[in-house]
């Protein structure tokens, strides 16, 4: 029964083009959730939980697991919804009515108890206490779900912000709330405002490694792949120190993400986004972001693939770890589209040298079919990625040859007529001057007026102020000359 309904549920979720994974990822899943904390954990233990059937009982029991172990009564509703519908018969589809109503109850007695706290801080105008007050007001709401008041909560923290440390606190538990909210723009803003001269204190420079993964993330997320990359590429490698199982060290981001996290996101947006040059110079010879790569080694050799031509090896790598990707909570919604640019840009490069190739033979560089490779240089060319033609008759595609004949006779009517123009204004001024219209006070201060002065050069054409001026003087002089 179970089977039937999971088969049904998968099913149903496939035509109607949500992702579904049918192979089981290289990761194990309890040692894959164990790099995280927070809402984070949840959120990917259910996104696992209804994308791929082999791991969907063991992550989404987690996921209720986890879910009764925090105050969100609201991700455990959601929770149980998506049990509910892919494994009605296991015990966890019950709702625990008990659970729910005690959590409520403790919600709204913390809520009141932090509430008043933050009143009597108020009456008291100690500038300190109302910020801490505030403080805690914002951290419960973010871990009871209530996003939204959270947000409040920190932004009217922001007035009795009086050091920069503070302004630090604050500024990253609204970039954390964002990101849950996936408020991307207020991320970037966040970022920004620590990033600027005024806010560069000690504090915000020790954080430096959060802010690029919190960036990257908001420029992925929005599908600007070029800048996540450099804002990943850059990200300090003190990250890779942290203590993952520790929520108290303040170097660890696993909240959001991981380090292993940042050399994937960095890796795939650099290989969709530069070109060989560029990921040889800014990703592989790049002393901070390698100790990341050492954490995803493959991630390494793709790149280092992709830099040596050996495109069909690199793709192969990253049709591996395609299932582990599309499980990915931030990489899922942008996965086909990085693949695509990866795909296209080796296709590019492979195509370079030549001036025809058939199909077959594409088909055999990439390890794929002709149909298949047919649909991609058909997409490519019609998203202009690709500068070429395709013959349907003999199967071939060919490059697009440059007229070298049309662009010379261009070329020569350009420089032809840039003489033409500039032999125009030189006769011109020997005429103005032989005319005597150039006027020349040297008496007195700022009266000497030449033809430079009033925004006219003869030389080169410049007419700013004195387009008017020449035109007249020109039809004066045509005029003298024929009479």
């Amino acid at each position: 029964m179970t089977a039937s309904i999971e088969y049904t549920y998968f099913t149903k979720a496939r035509q109607a083009g949500r992702p579904v994974v049918e192979d089981l990822p290289k990761s194990d899943l309890e040692q894959y959730i164990a790099n995280y904390r927070g809402k984070t954990r949840l959120d990917r233990l259910l996104l696992i939980g209804t994308t791929a059937p082999l791991l969907a009982p063991e992550a989404l029991r987690a996921a209720v697991s986890e879910a009764k172990q925090g105050r969100d009564v609201g991700r455990y509703d959601a929770v149980l919804a998506a049990v509910r519908e892919i494994l009605p018969g296991d015990i966890n589809a019950v709702p625990d009515s008990a659970w729910v109503d005690r959590t409520n109850r403790q919600v709204k007695a913390e809520s009141d108890r932090l509430e008043t706290e933050l009143k009597g801080y108020k009456n008291n105008l100690i500038k300190e206490s109302i910020r801490m007050g505030y403080d805690d007001l914002g951290q419960h709401f973010h871990r009871t779900g209530d996003l939204v008041n959270s947000v409040k909560a920190y932004g009217r923290m922001r007035d009795f912000c009086t050091t920069a440390s503070h302004v630090v606190i604050m500024s990253l538990r609204l970039i954390n709330v964002s990101i849950d909210q996936g408020n991307w723009l207020a991320v970037q803003t966040n970022v920004q405002k620590l990033r600027s001269p005024g806010q560069l204190s000690t504090e915000a420079q020790q954080m430096t490694a959060k802010l690029s993964a919190a960036m990257g993330l908001a420029l992925l997320a929005s599908g600007n792949f070029r800048e996540a990359a450099q804002e990943f590429v850059e990200a300090d490698p003190r990250m890779t120190q942290a203590r993952l199982d520790d929520p108290s060290d303040a170097e660890a981001f696993n909240e959001v993400m991981t380090p292993n996290d940042i050399a994937v996101y960095g890796g795939l947006c650099a290989l969709a986004s530069m070109d060989r040059n560029e990921l040889q110079k800014q990703v592989l010879e790049n002393g901070k972001f390698r100790t990341y790569l050492e954490l995803e080694p493959h991630i390494r050799r793709a790149i280092t693939f992709f830099v040596s031509s050996k495109y069909s090896a690199c793709l192969n790598i990253l049709e591996s770890y395609r299932s582990d990707y599309l499980l990915d909570i931030h990489l899922q919604r942008h996965l086909g589209e990085l693949y695509f640019r990866i795909r296209s840009k080796a296709i590019q490069q492979y195509f370079i040298p030549f001036s025809r190739v058939t199909f077959g033979a594409l088909a055999s560089a990439f390890d794929t079919n002709e149909h298949t490779i047919e649909q991609e240089l058909t997409s490519m060319i019609k998203r202009k990625h690709l500068d070429a033609r395709i013959d349907l008759v003999d199967r071939v595609l060919l490059s697009r040859t440059a007229n070298a004949r049309s662009d010379l006779h261009e070329n020569a009517l350009r420089t032809a007529k840039e003489y033409e123009r500039t032999a125009h204004l030189r006769i011109l001024r020997m005429e103005m001057l032989n005319a005597g219209l150039e006027v020349s006070d040297k008496g007195k201060p700022g009266a000497n007026t030449t033809l430079e002065n009033v925004g006219l050069d003869p030389y080169h054409g410049g007419a700013s102020t004195g387009n008017w001026l020449s035109e007249g003087i020109g039809r004066s002089l045509r005029s003298g000359l024929r009479g």
